[in-house]
């Protein structure tokens, strides 16, 4: 198995960090799969696809270049840099400045990287200096055109997910918080973390920043810019990962309002206020005001979990739900 040994100096000083580029990374890999795991993915990949295809089409040495680096086992370093988390009152980079990194690539070390991906020398055709330029080029294609217009609400499920694991994290741990974030992936104690189940010699972290990073598709990969920073970017979970998968009944949203109905309808699984903020793209007011009415009226409850308070749906609640549709 793939393991890291990880110090408590670095556990205390690990970060979350919500990066566009790692989004566009996920996108790029559900693109290319041409799969999807949840029926928003679903929705996306019906609009984009057809257009990704013909970028391949146009650009075949491109699209070869990010086949080669992307590989099911491996993915070329240069291409999934480790998010650098911003100093305490700074905003995160932006994607023009994540995507810069990744364009500075010096050729050579792009194409060292691209065959660790493959596991063999480069091909020819792949034996080139602008095979970091080419990819930004595909991955700007792709924030521009698919991310980018909803990156504001993809933003916000990203930033619930940390909260949520943070809650994890305070309630039970790091064994807690980093069992299952992404498959093969669990605390085996004495300061190890398997990373997955390869069977790849183990890494010594000592002073290394430690960073995870949540993106909405199903889709998960470690990276790192070795000795400074290692990183973990794994898949949202449940109702993070899809906003849109549970539908309210028309009748509901006549009864007690859309905006309120979103609300009982998501609280099948318990949630913050902060969590349903970001699924439902309403205002903190809005849904501490649907809140109380819910509560009020018997169809939710709430308990607190950590620092955070959770509400979900009560018997009474549930059988709302159903029989509205």
């Amino acid at each position: 198995m793939g393991w890291w040994q990880i110090s408590t100096d670095t556990l205390a000083t690990s970060r979350f960090v919500v990066s566009p580029l790692a989004e566009t990374v996920a996108s790029l890999r559900t693109l290319e799969r041409a799969v999807a795991a949840h029926p928003r993915e679903h929705a996306w990949l019906e609009r984009w696809l057809p257009a990704y295809w013909r970028l391949r089409s146009e650009e075949p040495l491109s699209a070869r270049i990010v086949r080669a680096a992307l590989t099911p086992r491996w993915s070329a370093d240069f291409l999934t840099p480790a998010p650098v988390p911003p100093p305490a009152g700074q905003e995160p980079d932006t994607f023009a400045q994540e995507l810069a990194r990744v364009r500075a690539t010096p050729p050579e070390r792009a194409r060292a990287d691209l065959a660790v991906a493959l596991r063999r020398p480069l091909p020819a055709a792949l034996d080139r200096d602008d095979l970091a330029g080419r990819s930004a080029d595909v991955l700007e294609w792709v924030w521009t055109r698919a991310v980018a217009p909803e990156w504001s609400a993809r933003r916000r499920v990203l930033e619930a997910d940390v909260i949520a694991r943070s809650a994890q994290l305070s309630r039970g741990g790091w064994a807690q918080a980093l069992d299952g974030m992404r498959p093969g992936m669990r605390w085996l104690g004495e300061s190890r973390l398997q990373i997955n189940t390869y069977d790849n010699p183990p890494r010594e972290l000592g002073g290394a920043q430690l960073v995870f990073t949540p993106v909405t598709a199903d889709v998960g990969w470690v990276c790192w810019d070795i000795p400074h920073r290692y990183g973990v970017v794994y898949p949202c979970a449940g109702a993070l990962a899809d906003p849109g998968r549970a539908p309210v009944p028309q009748a509901l949203g006549v009864l007690i309002g859309p905006a309120r109905a979103k609300v009982l309808v998501l609280l099948a699984s318990p949630l913050s206020t902060t969590q349903l903020t970001a699924l439902t793209g309403q205002g903190l007011g809005s849904v501490g005001r649907h809140l109380r009415v819910l509560l009020d009226a018997g169809l939710v409850r709430r308990r607190r979990d950590g620092r955070s308070v959770l509400y979900f749906r009560t018997a009474a609640g549930d059988g709302l739900v159903r029989a509205a549709g």
